[in-house]
């Protein structure tokens, strides 16, 4: 969070205010998975190690907080500077007393399940209600082989999780892909410190590769070789150390992405810096997507440039970038013709079922969709306003203050749950105009 948040993380709903067009460079924030993973990485490098252009979010806050609790580092979080000072305190990690709670951070819970492993003693992780419902039985299943006991508390493969720690002794286990790429980037990163190689081979196909793209390269960026066989499998030798010193991370891909959708709805013009050709986040290939359905794109080494035009619908898989479908979604429901996202079915047991969400509330502007259980048909039209419930989840309010962009009298309710990944949405938002009234 910002030093002094804003007041309208606060509120109640918000009324978006129409535009009509803009043309602006706008500055995202960090990379919400590259923070998570630079902190992870450095957690267990045993070197001090600064984290620049961090994003400082509800997710990545209780990340450093968790790790902190195991005994073994030190977080520093500076607001101003947008930094995450990690320092070694010499101590063996420990289980702490309490446990750990880490909200609706999904990245973050993944990755402590086997970073526990490490730690001597019973470490407890749990998380909201919704996270409560999230399946992790893949990962537990996957962390015994390298000797880790990690159980699911209710036995039923989610939340709170019990893990006995001390003893991730590396060696060889396999683990399914079809649920989430995060249980195999947690096992990669927490190899890192296992005794002997650690050998992970994906039993079936692996959703959402690009974030296990950005998993090695977080690590090859701090000094890890991991050995690939594709993405079948993954091995990390023993003996390796992180180096410290300092990382820079990069403009968050997603957080992009309902600028990008801004400037597709209004045929305007919007700059991105600091991300361009090469960045390993999958999300940026958003702009592609966009391209396809009738805008115009720049893409240099350190910028994005993307300008609106008439839009039509498309036909696309998105199973690579699960995060931007509701940024797609609301260009689709202003689009001509009907575009059909297939491949989607990891939205289902995201911060909520984003797939009945995004149907749920484009029906509520007016806008036809067909359901399925892992696509959306999404036919273009004339969307009115509406009250937008916002699920607690982030990515539905930032996706609906789009389209009330666009169109009037659109509500988002619970605006802060924006905190979770882009705590100034808001304030960017406000560079394209004043846009938010009638907070109550």
């Amino acid at each position: 969070m910002p030093a002094t948040p804003d007041p309208r993380l606060k509120a109640e709903s918000l009324t978006v205010r129409t535009l009509t067009g803009f043309d602006e460079t706008v500055r995202v924030l960090g990379s919400k998975s590259y923070t998570n993973r630079y902190l992870a990485i450095a957690s267990l490098s045993g070197q001090e190690t600064a984290i620049d252009n961090a994003l400082l979010s509800d997710d990545t806050v209780y990340l450093a907080r968790a790790v902190e609790a195991f005994g073994h580092v030190t977080c520093e979080i500076d607001h101003a500077a947008a930094r995450i000072l990690v320092t070694p305190t010499g101590e063996a990690m420990r289980a702490p007393a309490e446990e750990i709670f880490v909200g609706g951070a999904g990245t973050p819970l993944r990755f402590l399940i086997s970073m526990a492993g490490h730690a001597e003693g019973t470490t407890v992780i749990t998380g909201n209600s919704r996270m409560q419902e999230r399946p992790m039985g893949d990962l537990l299943e996957a962390l015994p082989p390298l000797g880790v006991d990690a159980t699911a508390v209710r036995g039923n493969g989610s939340p709170p999780v019990r893990v006995v720690g001390g003893s991730f002794q590396g060696g060889t286990t396999s683990i399914s892909g079809a649920v989430s790429s995060q249980f195999t980037s947690s096992l990669i990163i927490n190899a890192l410190r296992a005794r002997t190689d650690t050998e992970i081979t994906i039993s079936d196909d692996l959703v959402s590769k690009p974030y296990v793209e950005m998993t090695l390269a977080a690590l090859k960026e701090m000094g890890v070789d991991v050995d690939r066989d594709g993405y079948r499998r993954f091995t990390v030798p023993a003996g390796q150390k992180a180096r410290g010193g300092q990382v820079t991370v990069e403009p968050d891909a997603s957080g992009m992405s309902y600028f990008l959708a801004a400037a597709a709805l209004l045929r305007s013009r919007v700059v991105i810096p600091g991300i361009g050709r090469g960045s390993h986040q999958g999300d940026v290939h958003l702009v592609e997507a966009l391209e396809r359905m009738g805008c115009r794109s720049e893409v240099t080494g350190d910028s994005i440039t993307l300008t609106g035009g008439p839009l039509r619908g498309i036909d696309i898989d998105m199973e690579a970038m699960p995060d931007v479908v509701p940024s797609l979604a609301i260009a689709a429901a202003y689009a001509e013709g009907t575009t059909r996202i297939t491949n989607i079915a990891s939205l289902r047991v995201k911060e909520c079922d984003r797939i009945a969400a995004v149907t749920t509330e484009l029906r509520k502007m007016g806008i036809d969709v067909e359901e399925h259980a892992d696509a959306m048909y999404i036919t273009g039209g004339t969307p009115h306003g509406a009250v937008i419930d916002t699920y607690d989840d982030h990515r539905i309010a930032m996706t609906f203050a789009i389209g009330g962009l666009r169109t009037e009298g659109v509500v988002i309710k619970d605006p802060g749950c924006v905190a979770k990944s882009f705590p100034t949405f808001w304030e960017t938002l406000d560079t394209l105009h004043p846009t938010l009234e009638s907070t109550k």
